[in-house]
């Protein structure tokens, strides 16, 4: 029996199309937000639409708003379902190293060159990429199985700079938790703690009450 290996495309797109998203018919929904930081709590709403825009409300304090806002972008930027050719089409992809623990480096040419990823059991384990001028590589440690693909449970991230390679703010370490909302997947906390030259801060998200939007 001839056993044929995936290409490196291959094994990366299963991992990719492994990762949970939310379908078109996905209607949108709204929230109560606390926002604790610093031993400062603020309270009030968001809303993400069918478009998948965010928006936040009862919020007055304005840097606050904005903390909550990006928040509510990263959250639904993620759940975004992006065609694999659409995302990778001008990439090239290539095997790289294998670590003891089996995560199976992916090195990326063409359009993204420099950029790599590690996969295993079907998750992408690890993201290395340029984005808008900045390296930023991003360890997936533990993951929500939803059934319908993966959601990060626990996760870090650090900053480089790409010429200098110069480490750019904290290390940031995240845990997501999520509960199931109609058919959906939604997060109802995150914690990010940092540390940036010796000083340590947490951050709480915590989103509760969470309606999905009359379709």
């Amino acid at each position: 029996m001839t056993v044929t290996q995936l290409s490196a495309q291959e094994l990366f797109r299963a991992a990719y199309e492994n990762r949970y998203t939310w379908d078109k018919e996905f209607p949108g929904y709204t929230a109560d937000i606390t926002y604790k930081y610093d031993q400062q709590v603020f309270n009030g709403k968001i809303r993400v639409n069918p478009n998948l825009k965010g928006e936040v409300f009862e919020i007055e304090d304005e840097q606050a708003k904005q903390v909550i806002n990006g928040q509510v972008w990263e959250i639904a930027v993620h759940r975004i379902r992006r065609n694999f050719e659409d995302t990778h089409g001008a990439n090239t992809f290539s095997y790289g190293k294998t670590d003891e623990t089996g995560n199976v480096e992916i090195l990326i040419g063409g359009k993204s060159e420099g950029d790599y990823y590690k996969v295993r059991d079907n998750i992408v384990t690890l993201v290395h990429r340029h984005i808008h001028g900045i390296v930023v590589t991003i360890n997936t440690l533990n993951i929500h199985d939803t059934g319908e693909g993966y959601l990060s449970h626990t996760y870090d991230s650090i900053y480089h700079d790409p010429q200098t390679g110069e480490q750019k703010g904290g290390k940031s370490e995240f845990e997501d938790n999520y509960e199931q909302v109609g058919k959906y997947f939604i997060l109802n906390r995150r914690v990010i703690r940092t540390e940036t030259e010796g000083k340590p801060s947490t951050q709480e998200f915590i989103f509760s009450n969470i309606q999905l939007l009359e379709a």
